[in-house]
This record gives C-alpha cells, structure tokens and sequence, in this order.
C-alpha cells in the first residue's frame, strides 16, 4: 500500500488509535434477525469483499462509537486514520401506516407471534405477517438503504459504513426490536398495538351460554385413557451453532464486577455443563475415576515409639 494519500498527496502519520468508547464487536449476526442484517450487506449493498473484510476489523478494533438508533435512521462515528473521526449515517425506508396496521393485524391472528413478542422475543417467521402486507421487515432493495459516510472513499459501501452495519448487527443480536425502530415503529408503539387489537378481538367473541355444560355417561376406566393417539415428540441434542448467544443477548448487568463480560466468563461454564448434559441425555459413558473397593484395606500407619527417661 503506497504510504501517500490520494487526496491530498502527503504522507500518512500513523494509524490513529480507536478511541476509549469505541463499540467492540465479538460476533455479530449470532441470532436469525442478526444474521439477515448482516446479510444485508452483500444482499442489499452488494459490498466490495476487501472493503467489508476492513470494517470487520474496525467494528472489532472498537472504532465505531456513538451509534445511535432513531426513527428509521442510525447514525455514528468511525475513527480512521485522520484526526476527526468521519460521520456515517444509515437510512432504512419507513413503512406506511396502513403497511404497520396490516402487519399487526396479522401478527396479532398468530397467538405464537402474539405471545412471543409480548414476552420480549422475536419469531423467527414473523418477516411472513409484513410480507403479505406486501412489505418486509429487513431491507430487500438498494433503495430501502440508504448509507453516507464523510470520509473520502468513493466505495459504497466504504469500511466505515460496513463498520457500523456490523456494530448495529451485534445490537440487534441484543435487542431484536431494534428491527421495529428501523422500520418507522418504536417497541412500545408495536406492542401497545398489538395488545390493543388482541384485547379487541378477545372482547368481540360471544361469551359462553350461562345455562351449565350437559355431561355424556363416564367410564372409571377410561378417565385416564387419550380420546385420540398422541402426536409422538422427537428431541435434539445437537450442539448450539453459537454457544453463549443468549448471554450476549443479555448483555452486561449493572451490578456486573468482573473484567471480562458475562458472555465470556460464563460461556465456558455453559458449555461445559451443556457438554455434559448432553452426553448424560445420549446415554455415553463418561469416564471417572474407579471408586476404592470397601474390601480395600488402608495401609497401616507406621508409629515411631518414644522412649521417655524411663524407658529401658
């Protein structure tokens, strides 16, 4: 790499440091939602390869801080090799009103959806209730994207840009109703929302006859018997494709002391434990360490006599 700036042809000091409050990436995209964000970038942007390969290392160097999400649009700092760090911004297409009501209308006739998002998590084929709206949760077109970034690099995206589609990535992996923000809707708005049209829908039902619930004749012996053929269950004890996913969702408490986050001290732990769960549940012999037989006798102790002043 030639040791010039094409801009201004004068040599290049050195590499400026990232700075203190810089946003440190581990493993972005370690959810579905964080995934298909960062899919995003050569789906949507069609990224050069070197360039996305330099943000990577910048949004694991800790250069991008700042990082701000509001109303469809994220905003944050990347520092470069100059000495004023270069604005990013990230602009995601708003979806109309009449596109928010027809995708809570169908999230909320899914009791799965329902229940889900209420409880804070985020359905893995909820992109299906915007899709039949005719429009979708993540971006799908060069227009529903929109990037800028101050620094000099004609690219689009540039490494700054990837750096921070990559920081924001890591987020949404934390706090997947970001994906709402993005789109036009705050968390609570979404919510608010679909409590509302559930609550609606509950109040709309004809309640039950108050006249009693009249009992055909019953057996004693078949009180216990299934009036159909039960669905048969399979079980999966296959390793995580992510181990810790969910602690890094969780991010770090208040109250957190140590060093090092939670996802990396306690990770390990987990998985060992997971490890050992799982050979328990495939029946595998685990290897320990032989118990002594009861038989077994232990060594006698050799005792050293004292003679005292009267001994013979």
């Amino acid at each position: 790499m030639s040791p010039w700036d094409r801009d201004t042809w004068k040599p290049q000091g050195p590499k400026k440091p990232p700075p203190a409050r810089g946003i440190k990436t581990t493993n972005a995209g370690s959810t579905w939602w964080g995934q298909r964000w960062i899919a995003a970038l050569n789906e949507v942007l069609r990224g050069d390869e070197g360039r996305l390969a330099r943000g990577r290392t910048y949004a694991r160097a800790g250069r991008t801080h700042d990082l701000a999400v509001e109303q469809g649009k994220v905003t944050a700092r990347v520092t470069g090799s100059r000495d004023t760090p270069y604005k990013v911004t990230l602009k995601l297409a708003q979806l109309t009103d009449s596109e928010w009501n027809a995708a809570i209308a169908a999230m909320a006739a899914k009791a799965q959806f329902a229940a889900a998002l209420l409880a804070g998590e985020m359905p893995k084929d909820i992109d299906g209730a915007f899709q039949a709206t005719g429009a979708s949760l993540f971006p799908k077109r060069r227009e529903d994207l929109v990037t800028s970034c101050s620094c000099p690099d004609w690219g689009d995206p540039c490494k700054h840009v990837a750096a921070t589609h990559y920081v924001l990535g890591e987020a949404l992996d934390r706090d997947p109703f970001l994906l709402f923000e993005l789109r036009g809707r705050k968390k609570t708005q979404v919510l608010d929302a679909l409590r509302a049209v559930r609550g609606g829908a509950a109040e709309s039902q004809t309640p039950p006859a108050a006249s009693g619930v009249a009992l055909g004749p019953l057996n004693a012996a078949d009180y216990d018997r299934p009036r159909a053929a039960l669905p048969s269950f399979t079980f999966s004890f296959d390793a995580p494709a992510n181990h810790g996913a969910v602690l890094r969702q969780l991010g770090t408490p208040a109250a957190w002391s140590g060093k090092a986050p939670p996802a990396e001290a306690l990770a390990p732990l987990l998985r060992s434990a997971a490890d050992a769960a799982r050979r328990i549940a495939l029946s595998e012999r685990v290897e320990a360490a032989a118990p002594e037989s009861p038989d077994r006798k232990p060594a006698p102790r050799s005792r050293k006599r004292r003679r005292g002043r009267g001994a013979p």
